[in-house]
């Protein structure tokens, strides 16, 4: 229940911090160009809290005193409508800034110049594009601010490397360093992975190149075929299905962590515990305790376990533990999950990158843009079919993943957030009806013909608009019930 009401925390801070930042991108710009904000809404449904701004032209002391000279009627005008309303609704999966329109209810005529209908397209498209710009000046803020404090990565050094694997076929072996993937730098291991799920669906080559560890001026390339890569995989592993395997050095089975509602914990296993032998053999180290377990979802495991003492005077307590993994879907096949993770990693396989805090801004802004690249391409290879429709994801699919990425620690949730607000910036530029990106091919043909798109046209866009946007909604809403 703890790890249920966390998720649903997660989620609202998640949409929250969102959709903020994308509504107050139109209420900014809206305001520069001079247009009367009525409503700006966090949520959905009955107000929840209400506040209303001072109207423009009134003083701190009296609502009904008015500013002298020439801006005079301009802000009487706008004064007697009154300040902005500013409110949180009962449902937070959303928001809405409210303009002044014609389109929407009679305006008097000494209000007219404050509509957004009155202002020129140019002004118009400033407004409606400045939702999703300000979801993309946030994530390249959440870049600045973790490769200005330091990234922690795996260095990708591999690991055994199956020779009838494709990664073995083109030549890849143990003890390389991947250096570069298509000549994009890789320091981490999260790098290979980024550049690695840009091809998925695609058909030709994957170009992998690496040093020998032990000559660090040579580099080889090497030539990965693939065909329909992982078009249809639900959750793809692009490293694991290349047969990439990262080399791990031999870590102690200490426990470093445990999920609350995992079937570790249930067991009794506690942070610190080091598991010596599992089922009669010996654990030599974390990767064969994992393996093991893998490789037994839904069958009982008997762990002899080494736990401190309390007190530096106080030995080791022997205990012998009962647990049985949770089986889970891994592309198809059953793997055992038991929710414990590993001590820290040694030194020597960590690599930390950083950037001096005025330098910062560049690699968040190509940061940016490589995310906002690659899901603009994830979206036009799904529409082709090269892409499978379940990657989509919905509310559920979020939520754990924002409780996940806060639990494993500030840096994650903010890396999390910058791909998240990439996605719903990408998201409302698209040519839809009813999204920003459909206003947006309105004014622009309103550009080029010199005249407003006709209402009727308008009206039913709306309607396609809405059918479109229901039917992702309810195929990412199913996506989310299936991983479940």
């Amino acid at each position: 229940m703890i790890e249920f009401i966390q998720t649903i925390v997660a989620l609202i801070v998640t949409l929250s911090i969102l959709v903020t930042f994308h509504e107050f991108g139109h209420y900014y710009v809206a305001r520069l160009c001079g247009v009367h904000v009525l409503r700006f809404s966090l949520g959905f449904g009955k107000p929840l809290f209400i506040w209303r701004s001072r109207p423009p032209g009134t003083s701190r002391s009296s609502s009904r005193d008015t500013v002298d000279g020439p801006a005079s009627v301009k802000s009487t005008s706008e004064a007697s409508l009154g300040g902005t309303e500013f409110v949180v609704a009962a449902i937070p999966l959303g928001g809405y800034v409210k303009m002044l329109d014609e389109r929407e209810g009679t305006v008097p005529a000494d209000q007219l110049h404050l509509a957004f209908n009155k202002k020129t397209v140019w002004q118009r498209i400033a407004i409606v594009a400045a939702g999703p710009l300000a979801n993309f000046l946030l994530a390249i803020l959440a870049y600045w601010l973790l490769f200005a404090a330091g990234v922690t990565g795996l260095a990708p050094i591999l690991g055994d490397i199956e020779p009838e694997s494709p990664a073995g076929k083109a030549g890849l072996r143990a003890g390389q360093e991947i250096v570069a993937v298509d000549g994009n730098p890789t320091p981490t291991w999260t790098h290979v992975n980024q550049w690695l799920l840009s091809h998925l669906g695609d058909t030709g080559s994957i170009q992998v190149t690496t040093i020998e560890s032990t000559d660090t001026e040579k580099t080889r390339e090497h030539h990965i075929d693939i065909a329909n890569w992982l078009a249809d995989a639900d959750m793809p592993s692009p490293a694991r299905d290349l047969g990439l395997v990262l080399r791990y050095p031999s870590v102690p089975a200490v426990v470093g962590g445990l999920v609350d509602e995992g079937r570790a914990k249930a067991a009794g296993l506690a942070v610190g515990d080091k598991i010596i032998v599992a089922n009669g053999d010996p654990v030599a180290d974390w990767n064969r305790l994992v393996k093991l377990i893998q490789s037994s979802p839904e069958e009982p495991i008997r762990l002899q376990v080494l736990r401190p003492g309390n007190a530096a005077d106080q030995p080791d307590i022997s205990l012998t533990l009962d647990l049985i993994p949770e089986s889970r879907d891994r592309d198809g096949k059953a793997v055992g999950f038991i929710g414990v993770s590993v001590a820290p990693f040694p030194t020597q396989m960590l690599r930390e990158i950083s950037w001096p805090v005025y330098s910062a801004w560049i690699p968040a802004l190509e940061k940016t843009w490589q995310v906002t690249v690659f899901t603009f391409e994830s979206i036009g290879k799904m529409i082709v079919g090269a892409v499978s429709p379940r990657h989509l994801s919905g509310p559920i699919t979020i939520a754990r993943l924002a409780n996940d990425t806060a639990e494993a620690g500030l840096e994650s949730f903010i890396g999390f957030i910058a791909l998240l607000s990439i996605s719903l910036g990408v998201l409302n530029l698209l040519p839809i009806p009813i999204l920003d990106g459909g206003h947006l091919l309105y004014y622009l043909v309103e550009l080029v013909s010199g005249k407003p798109v006709p209402e009727s046209v308008q009206a039913w866009g709306l309607q396609i608009g809405l059918f479109l946007i229901v039917s992702l909604m309810i195929l990412a809403f199913y996506n989310d019930l299936i991983r479940l």
